[in-house]
């Protein structure tokens, strides 16, 4: 599990948001130890944006994939209050 959640850490860098910096409302980076808070916690929906073959290898527990090119709304919780996490391992 400890390599996993260092494999999304990575994968959390690469998309280039932070959350104590963010630029954009409501939008941001975290931490690998803030996820790895927000999951033991359940504070937080976790989506994980890489193809089906790279979830199938490993995820972040937790974690719902969806197709990055087609989120629904019917993919997100109901509570909008609810914290969301997104990550992708982005290898180009």
């Amino acid at each position: 599990m400890k390599s996993l959640l260092i494999a999304a850490g990575i994968a959390l860098l690469a998309c280039h948001a932070r959350a104590d910096e963010a630029k954009h409302d409501g939008f941001g980076e975290l931490t690998l130890d803030q996820v790895s808070d927000l999951v033991a916690k359940h504070d937080a929906d976790v989506f994980d944006n890489n193809d089906q073959a790279t979830y199938a290898k490993g995820h972040v527990p937790s974690a719902k994939w969806v197709s990055f090119k087609d989120v629904k709304e019917s993919d997100l919780p109901k509570d909008h209050a609810r914290k969301l996490v997104f990550y992708c391992a982005n290898p180009h």
